[in-house]
Parts: structure tokens; sequence; C-alpha cells
């Protein structure tokens, strides 16, 4: 099988995108799965710390590496929006694929600093174990938590420059770069800005690195295929998903008020976030 990295490069020539869905528990991870497997194309689990936290590092390791070993498929653990070398370097231990170092909030120079350090110890990881972990890091301030916002955020949505970025990514070597260029993380009731597609090719041409795109719940289609045409490899979908999730949910205890198999209970909720992931995949792939 391909690395992730390799399949991030397929992904850049074909002029799509890797779909990066978010999880809290095991169902989600079957939906998306499932999603990912009917389609054929591959998929990242995403857990931010708070995730991780819930899930367990090693089960979600294990979780991963168990459906791709048993079913040789490309489905890859992130570590998504950690805030610390400490967090990054136990996740690099641990096994996940990649890595996400968050220093929006921070100065130029930290950010770079810290983003440097998990660069350099991927490196050494990948000296002593040969296995390749890819850096990713943030740069401009698009929001953060994965939830329904009335408007948009005091200070989010500051852009990324063009000369910003191609600084940031040389001073760090970073093997992937999430620039802020019109996305917010979460889901906001009065519409989310159109994503700058302008300024997503002009930091592709001055980087030269994948780049990701974060907060993509509730963007527009055309916002998604502009932003992947312009240069986009990745997109992180959370806020969705946990919206289909809990409505799945509920309506699911409202119907069945007298069952009490989880699993069960569970099924439509799992079932919706499905159907959730595989119309962004599809999306994303170009599958009609």
């Amino acid at each position: 099988m391909k690395t992730l990295r390799e399949y991030i490069k397929e992904a850049e020539e074909k002029k799509v995108a890797i779909g990066h869905f978010n999880i809290s528990n095991l169902e989600s991870l079957h939906a998306i799965y499932n999603a990912a497997r009917k389609l054929n194309v591959p998929v990242i689990i995403g857990l931010s710390e708070g995730e991780e936290n819930f899930v367990g590092l090693e089960e979600a390791v294990a979780l991963v590496r168990a459906i791709r070993e048993r079913d040789d498929y490309p489905i890859f653990l992130n570590a998504d929006h950690h805030h610390s070398f400490k967090s990054v370097k136990e996740c690099i231990d641990a096994g996940f694929d990649s890595v996400i170092f968050d220093g929006a909030k921070l100065s130029f120079e930290e950010n770079v600093k810290i983003t440097k350090e998990c660069v350099d110890y991927a490196h050494t990881f990948k000296e002593a174990t040969g296995r390749d972990v890819l850096v990713e890091a943030e740069l401009g301030y698009i929001g953060e938590g994965s939830n329904i916002k009335d408007t948009i955020p005091e200070g989010a949505g500051i852009l990324t420059s063009r000369d910003e970025a191609k600084r940031f990514v040389e001073q760090t070597g970073v093997d992937m770069f999430a620039p802020s260029v019109g996305s917010i993380h979460g889901l906001i009731k009065s519409g989310k800005p159109h994503i700058d597609t302008n300024l997503v090719a002009e930091i592709k041409r001055a980087t030269g690195v994948p780049l990701v795109l974060h907060g993509g719940s509730g963007l527009r289609d055309v916002d998604f295929t502009d932003a992947i045409s312009s240069g986009i490899n990745v997109v992180h979908i959370n806020t969705e998903i946990r919206v289909a999730y809990v409505e799945g949910l509920k309506e699911s205890i409202l119907k069945n008020k007298d069952e009490v198999v989880p699993y069960k209970v569970l099924e439509l909720a799992k079932e919706d976030v499905e159907k959730v992931v595989e119309e962004r995949l599809k999306l994303f792939s170009g599958i009609k």
C-alpha cells in the first residue's frame, strides 16, 4: 500500500482532495470508513486533543491500524489541532500517520519555533524507526471549536499572506500547510464567507507543499471545488458530521423509546454520518 505522503501527492496530481473526518466514537469511525470504501477513496481519521482524550490515544491507533491491515485499505490517522510539542510527540510515538501543531494563536516566531521542533522530531523518529509521519502547521487564525456559532468569532478570518506562508514553510520545513483563506471552524448560522481561491493559488505556488483546508463544514460546494482546483489537497470536516450524528441519535431515541440495546439505538446516527461523509467524499474526489 502507498503511504499517506504518496496518496496526498497523487491527490495533488489529480487535482482532487482527500477527506479528513474527526471521530469521537466507534460508530463514527465505521460510518466514515464505510463511506470511503464504498467510493474506493483514501480517507483520514482525525482526533483533536479532546477527542483523543475521550477515545484513547493507543485505542485510536489500534482501531485504525486494525482496519488498514485487515482490509489493506488506505485509512490513516491524524492528530488534529494539537497545541504543544509534548502532545505532538506523544502521537508520533504512539503510531499516528500525521500530526498537526496548531500555533495559530502564537506569534509568528513562536509558531515557527515549536513547529520546527515537531518537524525535527518527526525526522529523528523516521531515522530511528523508518516510519514517515507527516507534520502540518497552521498560520492565520480561523477560529476554533467544531460547534454552531451565531456569527463569525471576533479575530477569526485573518487571512494568511503569501509572503508569510512562504517564509513559514521555508523556516519550518513542514510537510503540509494549513493557511487561513476564508473558512472558519464550526458552522456559522449567518453563513460562511467564500474561499479566496486566488490566495490559495498564490500560497500553493509560493510554498510548493500540500495545502489543507480547515473549517470546511458549512461551505458551499463551489467553494470546495474551486479551492481544490486552486491547490487544496486535504479538506477537514467535523461539525457537519457531529450535527448529523446528534440529530440521528435524537430521532432514533424518539422512534424507539423502549429500546435499550445501544447498537440498535445508534444505528440511525451511524447511517446519517455515513451519508454526509459519502457526499463530501464524492465532491472532493470529483465523483458524480
